[in-house]
């Protein structure tokens, strides 16, 4: 039977390099990490201020009044399309175990309440977007997701806060087709997000 196969590099092998930002611990003992190859041995202040040399302008909020176990999931996924921030609203303490360490390279804020929210946006000329099927709620296929924005998603079940949708400047809504009424919280974060990298990433048409 074979067992799964492990995960990073072993010890460098060779002269070691003369690379600042390399870590001489890591590249004695090995480096395990949850890392792109890019970022083997590095250390971890060294991959953060490389990601914030790249971070693409869209945050992500996520209410937090009942420990939502999706918003581990939510902070990875922000982590993966390089969101400049993701804030928790709310109580203080989130489940990190869905991150997979990823909150460690990935900037997260926290707001005791929504009108802190919406304070910061406002500061930040960043327009506050929902995502949930409310009603009048418009598709997100079709709108025209700005560069800069707050994406504010609600709990796993209520979804978003009648006081949330106040402050929002749009609801946004993803299309389904089945018999469920609402899907994961986690798995609509990561739908929204990957539609802002479509409109912002990859709206240039192909010069092939």
């Amino acid at each position: 039977m074979v067992g799964p196969s492990e995960v990073g590099v072993g010890p460098w092998a060779g002269e070691r390099p003369d690379d600042p930002r390399l870590d001489p611990e890591l590249l004695a003992n090995g480096d395990r990490r949850n890392v792109v190859d890019k970022y083997r041995y590095w250390k971890l202040e060294e991959i953060v201020a490389d990601l914030d040399e790249h971070r693409n302008p869209f945050h992500v909020a996520i209410e937090n009044w009942q420990h939502d176990l999706n918003i581990g999931s939510v902070v990875r996924t922000a982590n993966a399309f390089l969101a400049s921030e993701v804030h928790i609203v709310g109580n203080r303490k989130w489940n990190r175990r869905g991150a997979m360490v990823t909150d460690r390279y990935q900037h997260v804020r926290h707001h005791p309440t929504l009108a802190d929210l919406t304070t910061y946006a406002a500061e930040a000329g960043l327009p506050v977007i929902g995502i949930d099927n409310l009603p009048g709620s418009v598709p997100l296929e079709t709108y025209d997701l700005p560069a800069g924005c707050v994406l504010l998603f609600g709990q796993e079940g209520p979804g978003l806060t009648p006081e949330a949708h106040e402050i929002c400047t749009a609801v946004l809504s993803i299309a389904q087709f089945g018999s469920t009424r609402s899907i994961n919280a986690g798995a609509a974060a990561a739908i929204a997000m990957h539609a802002w990298i479509r409109r912002h990433t990859f709206s240039q048409p192909s010069s092939s």
